[in-house]
């Protein structure tokens, strides 16, 4: 769970950066306008989507011109038909338009994240899985891009490599098998979730027996995981990973385990299509 205070800072510095790349030293076109020609604009959206991003939006506007005025006719989980307005701006001419990309490259970026994540997680809708993302995010966008798959219906995984252990094949090796693995996870931070990569049956037995939290079925068979299922019988939370894709989604769900992992959802982002027009 992203803390409120986290992402809010996260956003804060992650737009300004947005913004020194675009204005620079200044928007020279943005000046053909007089500086108090006042204007209207709407932002439409030319697909259908699944909105998020808009805190986002409010502060590129907050950073460029805080007298600018956005009225929202969507909020961020809503799911938004083509050709409908999002969201509706009163300000000076210059500001909007000085504003208009960056706010639509958040907008339509977490957006696409959001409706990918959602057409995902309708397809399983009939199971009890739940879809999580993975690290594979866009470069300084994580948190970002993370509130975007919760609005899309979906869950995170770990935010980083501080939230949680994941031990996969290497760090069995260097610490000489699976249960000095988990126990040193324990006892360096008793109460952190621990999960566990296995690439077997075999791995599946020996995490269980050393007490993981979560363990991780790397590209198992789907008989495999069905397998695990069984002989886990609910003693740990088991997740699937590794090439899932929309063909193999659905099957993977349905075998019974408790996640899949997608790294799709964050890293094969599809802008959705957006449009700003002044009035």
């Amino acid at each position: 769970m992203i803390s409120a205070e986290l992402l809010r800072q996260a956003r804060i510095e992650s737009v300004a950066q947005s913004l020194r790349e675009d204005i620079g030293d200044g928007d020279i076109t943005a000046q053909l306008i007089p500086a108090e020609k006042l204007a209207t604009a709407r932002v439409i959206t030319r697909e259908d989507a699944r909105l998020a991003g808009s805190a986002w939006v409010e502060e590129v506007f907050r950073q460029v011109d805080p007298s600018v005025r956005l009225q929202w006719q969507f909020h961020d989980g809503d799911d938004v038909p083509a050709n409908a307005v999002i969201f509706r701006m009163q300000g000076p001419a210059r500001s909007l338009l000085t504003a208009e990309r960056a706010a639509l490259n958040w907008l339509q970026t977490l957006s696409g994240v959001a409706t990918a994540c959602a057409h995902y997680a309708r397809r399983v809708s009939h199971t009890n899985v739940r879809l999580l993302d993975t690290r594979k995010t866009l470069p300084g966008l994580r948190l970002a891009q993370k509130y975007a798959v919760t609005c899309g219906d979906c869950d995170n995984h770990r935010l980083g490599l501080w939230d949680a252990f994941l031990i996969k094949e290497n760090h069995i090796a260097a610490c000489g098998s699976i249960a000095n693995a988990v126990a040193e996870a324990h006892r360096i931070a008793p109460g952190k979730p621990v999960e566990v990569e296995t690439e077997s049956l075999a791995e599946l037995d020996q995490a269980l027996e050393a007490g993981a939290d979560i363990i991780m079925l790397d590209e198992f068979s789907l008989a495999d995981m069905a397998e695990a299922v069984k002989r886990n019988a609910g003693k740990a939370r088991l997740e699937a990973s590794g090439g899932i894709n929309a063909r193999t989604l659905v099957p993977v769900a349905e075998t019974g385990v408790d996640y899949i992992s997608i790294g799709a959802l964050t890293k094969d982002v599809r802008a959705i299509d957006l449009s700003m027009r002044l009035e």
